[in-house]
């Protein structure tokens, strides 16, 4: 689901307008009020790592994971994890060995106490831990001939998540899932954003709530109809072609209105738990 939306000019930077709608959308979910105890979780890469928008993110009662970028801060803090503090880790190509349990692989995570912002005032800096994936550098500065140590690339993020609620290896395996968001820019890109219909920037960023609003009631309808099959992960343009462009003949008698759906619809079913659930009496309190 989408919370939040803003349209920006090309040129502007990723970092502006960042800690506003962060804020913004973290008291769309206060609001909503879904009863559930576990605290949001901002995840994010490095280009929103700044002060302005984690702070916003902890002051309105949420946890953040944000790629940092390599400074000296950071680069200290990694060079003093000991090389028995990694941990290997479960990667694409990795082989678990059924001896000892562990996963033979080349990433591996380790994690370290770090202090974001330092040189912001006292007040303004933020604890949390700095968590490193790294990985073998098989191509280090282009040089074929083999090197006597392995070289590696490393991979940080700095989280304030409870590490006896997320471990070292599932907050890296979270972080990394962050990368979904792009799914929802695929399909808005795929339909009524591909093109923006106005020169006219207002016009545009209220077309850009109407996708939005769009994609979150096709989702929601998707989510309904089949909470645990297909349609709960479906793109929007699959569910429009599966429940909503559905080949359907109107007929009318005795002032009654009747939709004649095609024999041996693979959809039935999804369709039916839609429609009940959307033309459902309204629920009268007793109180």
């Amino acid at each position: 689901m989408i919370l939040g939306q803003r349209l920006r000019q090309g040129k502007t930077g990723s970092p502006k307008g960042a800690a506003r709608i962060v804020g913004d959308v973290l008291a769309t979910l206060r609001r909503m009020n879904i009863g559930s105890s576990v605290r949001p979780l901002l995840r994010a890469d490095s280009a929103f790592y700044g002060h302005g928008t984690v702070g916003t993110a902890i002051k309105s009662g949420a946890d953040v994971s944000v790629t940092v970028r390599m400074d000296p801060a950071v680069k200290t803090a990694i060079s003093s994890i000991p090389e028995d503090g990694w941990e290997t880790i479960e990667y694409p190509n990795a082989i678990r060995d059924e001896a000892t349990g562990r996963w033979i692989s080349k990433a591996e995570v380790a994690e370290v106490p770090f202090v974001a912002f330092r040189s912001r005032k006292i007040a303004e800096r933020v604890e949390g831990r700095l968590v490193v994936r790294r990985i073998p550098d098989l191509n280090p500065n282009k040089v074929e001939q083999p090197t006597l140590f392995d070289v590696y690339r490393h991979h940080a993020f700095f989280t304030t998540t409870d590490k006896q609620t997320m471990g070292t290896v599932a907050a890296d395996k979270t972080h990394r899932a962050h990368a979904i968001i792009e799914q929802v820019h695929a399909d808005l890109k795929g339909g009524p954003l591909a093109h923006l219909p106005s020169g006219v920037f207002t016009a545009n960023s209220a077309w850009l709530v109407l996708a939005v609003i769009a994609f979150n009631l096709t989702r929601t309808a998707g989510l309904i109809s089949d909470r645990a099959g297909r349609l709960a992960r479906a793109t929007t343009a699959t569910i429009r072609r599966t429940l909503i462009t559905v080949p359907a003949r109107l007929a009318r008698s005795a002032r009654r209105i009747t939709m004649h759906l095609p024999a041996a619809w693979p959809w039935q079913a999804a369709f039916d738990r839609l429609f009940t659930a959307t033309h459902a009496p309204p629920h009268v309190s007793t109180n």
